[in-house]
């Protein structure tokens, strides 16, 4: 899942000798909350409703309205913008750019190519479209999360049990995370299994392994097991 087949295109950008006032109005024209700030083609910078926000309150805490407009069309967006912005190469993974993100504690990056040229840009938004789309929850479906030794074939043995049920496999993420050394954490997700089988199935994956969870998707519902 890489970087350029989920980032935005068509990027809203500003120029660093426009205004304060300019950036304010495309922030909320276009429903945005990052704008990337170019200077002679080139990303120098990048300027958020944060930024403005805290802008706006130093320098306006004692001004009349009229001042305040005045003020909004003085400033430019290079005097209030965060020069050498991060950026992401458009090969990163999704989950190399949430990284980012979470470290940095930002809701976006520009994403840029191998000629440090911007392309587009990546939102936790559009990270978001991507774990939706890699786990196909939004088909529905049943998703078991099992406790597995780790070891060669301890996954198939799962996987095999649904088959036998009927079921097909669309989704199996595994994680090492608040397992016990030596077991891995396994999150499946699954079509196909007629609802009155579950109970069958829950039982014979019980029987091999540590059943964590179980929840039914099917028809627009929620059920956990």
């Amino acid at each position: 899942m890489l970087v350029k087949n989920w980032m935005n295109r068509s990027v809203i950008t500003i120029d660093a000798n426009d205004s304060m006032e300019n950036a304010t109005k495309l922030l909320k024209q276009h429903g945005i909350r990052m704008l990337p700030v170019m200077k002679n083609g080139k990303i120098v910078g990048v300027v958020t409703d944060r930024d403005l926000k805290r802008a706006s309150a130093s320098d306006a805490t004692s001004l009349e309205i009229h001042e305040l407009n005045y003020l909004l069309t003085t400033i430019k967006v290079k005097d209030i913008m965060t020069k050498d912005p991060i950026t992401v190469p458009w090969d990163y993974t999704a989950e190399e750019t949430a990284e980012v993100l979470l470290k940095h504690k930002i809701s976006g990056v520009p994403v840029v190519d191998h000629y440090e040229q911007m392309v587009g840009i990546i939102t936790k938004s559009d990270l978001f479209r991507t774990i939706i789309s890699l786990t196909g929850v939004a088909r529905g479906g049943i998703q078991l999360g099992v406790q597995v030794e780790d070891q060669p074939g301890s996954i198939k043995k799962i996987t095999d049990m649904i088959r036998k049920y009927g079921g097909r496999i669309a989704s199996i993420l595994t994680s090492y995370n608040m397992a016990p050394e030596g077991f891995q954490r396994v999150y499946i997700r699954m079509f196909g299994i007629d609802r009155f089988r579950l109970p069958l199935l829950q039982e014979a994956i019980a029987q091999k392994v540590n059943l964590l969870y179980m929840v039914d998707h099917q028809d627009k519902g929620r059920k956990t097991f």
